[in-house]
């Protein structure tokens, strides 16, 4: 299983995200037809507003996980970004 670290996949989801948001840019200039464009440009939408919150689901589960280590119980939490397990780091990385 692949396993990345927080702040990988922090940044990754930005870099999705502005990759989504140009391409539905690009597709809205490229193609023709009205309709075909529309669901074009809202797919690209719908899918760089997917990976937005799954990264704020990632902060706020990472956040989760410091707090209760730093409150001295270990509850088992994992995080995951679309499926994948992420490494909380103890410490706060830079």
């Amino acid at each position: 299983m692949l396993a990345i670290n927080l702040q990988a996949a922090k940044n990754l989801a930005i870099f999705i995200t502005i990759g989504f948001v140009v391409l539905s840019l690009v597709m809205g200039m490229v193609v023709k037809n009205v309709m075909a464009k529309l669901i074009i440009v809202l797919l690209m939408l719908g899918l760089a507003l997917g990976v937005w919150t799954q990264r704020k689901a990632l902060d706020t589960c990472a956040d989760t996980v410091k707090a209760d280590l730093a409150a001295g119980s270990d509850n088992g939490t994992v995080c995951t970004f679309f499926g994948t397990q992420i490494e909380i780091p103890l410490i706060d990385e830079p």
